[in-house]
């Protein structure tokens, strides 16, 4: 069969064009661009994977025992160190089945997308937005408290090494911002650069904290171990058990615990969301890290929770200094050996916080685009950048999470009441997919996997609903506003891709053919001054052979019009006439609408309308002239029979 396409045959090279301002500065900024061919090469190997992916998740750890410490001390006092321990056993518990879960997720789905993949598939397109919400949700909030908890360990550590630093509290939120834009700059910088700079920081935190406890547990065997001082200035009151007890707080303060020990698992679900950048097997390398990730969070939360319980830290209530902080004070001690202990932990600390927010940049791009490829969300999300980053996610991502940290004042304590709820929807989401996915197949191990995901689904439906109760009046309720109102927002945007889908598949077949028409074709060319670029767009109306060329002046000043007309008349440079439309209400799309308008009315005329638009080299030149010709083309853009074409004029 003949081929009906036409080749073009091979076209000589072209010369150099000249490169923008803008574009030599992004080069930059960013280093030169990347081809599309190098996106099989950007991806990571398990070691690397493990540094960038789960920094959310194992930093969460620095927090998690004092979040729910600041819930149980002020009710039970002392007694809040024993109830410590059931309640990390219960978060322990809930950390097994999601690693059950997830690695079964990260088998079946190799895709970028998580949680949302899953439910998309085997729940609906509609169900999965709250997965997407509730994960770009997650994702917003992750930045802001990660990069907080950060800020919170540096001052910890300037606080306990002496009294010279009260007044570095104030720093709390210019460092916060400027970690963000420093995270931003990374990611815009490609997939690669961000591998190696954010992988070694975990590496570092799992070394420092499991010093910590070995020396911690040495001591505590030798009874060498001190306590913390728990009526030292600006901790947290210290409430009296049989008080919490004889009032009915118990059921609730423990749930409230168990909600705030609940963010020690956010993260846990990057590498689902991330499973795309792994190498080859994908589905099996994402399985491994992700199994490793969760048995060494597992170790860093019992053992963080094993010292505080051990040592009586309590939490602070400027959140400075850290729990975490103050473990390491008292295990490592003093002289310049503990300095140094205190020191190796803290910055090890204040790095994975800082890395772990770095976990969003990886994941929300990559969902967004996912995202908007179903056409839930704008498809600019779906291209990649200079750099193959997705950019607009990355940019869109960090604007957000300032904003959050400028209302929160990057407090900790404000953040966490918005951070787990978003990160368990979406683990309910994951658990009930899978569970759909397995009953709809006849499998090996099915009754097993049903049972493991159901648990999960159902456990994380239960820590949603008890974090929104018990954390509704602390900033709760604006998730669970939220969560509807952008569910509907991506539902309404698919919407509108579906009716202009819908619209253009509707248009007749005649619409479709390449044959005219029209039986004449008018040209008219709008000279707004005596220029050369008037006269470029002539040149140009005469080389697309029209039936007619016409050169218009809409005569907004009088005055300035007859001049116009007059120098048209007198130069020899154009055989074509120069018509003066009156326009004495200064509407010129009012009276261009009519002229076009007029044009056509026989139904047989198409009108093409030239536009000479000047452009300029320098800012200041293209902020001194308005665009008049871009709000031409939207007024008339609508009318049947006519097209505008803006014909650019370069100034030099």
């Amino acid at each position: 069969m003949t081929d009906s396409v036409a080749r073009d045959p091979e076209l000589p090279p072209a010369p150099d064009a000249p490169e923008s301002y803008g574009y030599r500065l992004k080069c930059l900024v960013l280093g030169p661009p990347l081809v599309t061919e190098r996106i099989a090469k950007e991806k990571l190997g398990n070691r690397t994977a493990l540094g960038v992916l789960a920094s959310d998740c194992l930093s969460s750890s620095a927090y998690g025992s004092e979040e729910m410490l600041r819930v149980l001390v002020p009710v039970v006092g002392v007694a809040a160190f024993t109830l410590l321990m059931p309640v990390t056993g219960a978060i322990l518990f809930v950390l097994v089945l999601l690693t059950l879960c997830y690695s079964d997720v990260v088998m079946i789905y190799t895709r970028a997308g998580g949680s949302y993949v899953v439910a998309r598939e085997n729940l609906g397109p509609d169900i999965a937005q709250v997965a997407a919400v509730a994960l770009l949700v997650d994702y917003v909030v992750t930045v802001a408290v990660q990069v907080s908890a950060g800020t919170n360990a540096i001052i910890s550590f300037a606080h306990l090494i002496g009294d010279d630093w009260t007044g570095i509290d104030h720093l709390q939120l210019p460092l916060s911002i400027g970690v963000v834009l420093l995270l931003a700059y990374g990611n815009l910088r490609g997939l690669r650069e961000a591998g190696r700079m954010f992988a070694l920081p975990a590496y570092l935190f799992m070394a420092a904290v499991g010093l910590m406890l070995v020396i911690g547990v040495a001591r505590w065997a030798f009874g060498d171990l001190p306590h913390a001082d728990l009526h030292a200035s600006g901790a947290v009151p210290v409430g009296t058990a049989g008080d919490g007890w004889l009032y009915g707080a118990s059921l609730f303060m423990v749930l409230r615990a168990f909600a705030n020990g609940g963010s020690s698992l956010t993260g846990l679900e990057a590498i689902s969301n991330g499973v795309s950048v792994f190498r080859e097997p994908q589905g099996r390398n994402a399985r491994r890290t992700l199994i490793t990730m969760s048995c060494v969070l597992g170790v860093l939360v019992l053992g963080v929770s094993g010292l505080a319980h051990l040592t009586h830290a309590t939490p602070y209530t400027d959140g400075t200094p850290t729990v975490i902080a103050q473990e390491a004070h008292l295990v490592f001690g003093g002289g310049w050996w503990g300095t140094a202990g205190l020191a190796f932990v803290q910055l090890a600390t204040a790095l994975i916080l800082y890395t772990g927010a770095n976990t969003p940049f990886t994941g929300f791009p990559y969902l967004a685009s996912f995202v908007a490829e179903d056409r839930f969300l704008p498809r600019r999300l779906t291209r990649r950048g200079h750099r193959l980053a997705f950019s607009n996610g990355i940019i869109a991502l960090s604007a957000v999470a300032l904003a959050l940290l400028l209302v929160t004042n990057a407090n900790v304590d404000k953040l966490v009441a918005l951070y787990a709820i978003g990160v368990f929807t979406a683990f309910t989401m994951a658990g009930s997919g899978l569970t759909a996915h397995h009953l709809r197949r006849r499998e090996p191990g099915r009754t097993w996997k049903i049972a493991v995901n159901a648990t999960a689904a159902t456990v994380s439906a239960v820590v949603v609903l008890i974090f929104a109760v018990t954390k509704f009046t602390e900033g709760a309720w604006l998730v669970v506003v939220v969560f509807p109102l952008g569910v509907w927002a991506l539902i309404r945007v698919n919407r509108e891709y579906r009716a202009e889908s819908a619209a253009l598949a509707a248009l007749p077949p005649a619409a479709h053919s390449d044959r005219p028409r029209w039986r004449r074709h008018v040209v008219l060319v709008l000279v707004d001054a005596f220029d050369p670029s008037a006269f470029h767009a002539l040149r140009y109306a005469h080389e697309l052979r029209p039936d007619e060329v016409r050169a218009v002046h809409i005569a907004v000043d009088t005055t300035h019009a007859h001049r116009l007309a007059e120098r048209w008349r007198a130069t020899h440079a154009t055989d074509v006439p120069l018509e003066l439309v009156d326009c004495p209400d200064r509407r010129v799309p009012h009276a261009l609408t009519r002229l076009a308008t007029a044009t056509t009315a026989d139904g047989r005329t198409a009108l093409t309308l030239l536009i000479p638009h000047r452009t300029y080299r320098t800012l200041l030149g293209r902020l001194l002239h308005s665009g008049t010709a871009e709000r031409l083309v939207h007024t008339l853009e609508e009318l049947p029979s006519v097209a505008v074409t803006i014909l650019p004029y370069r100034v030099p």
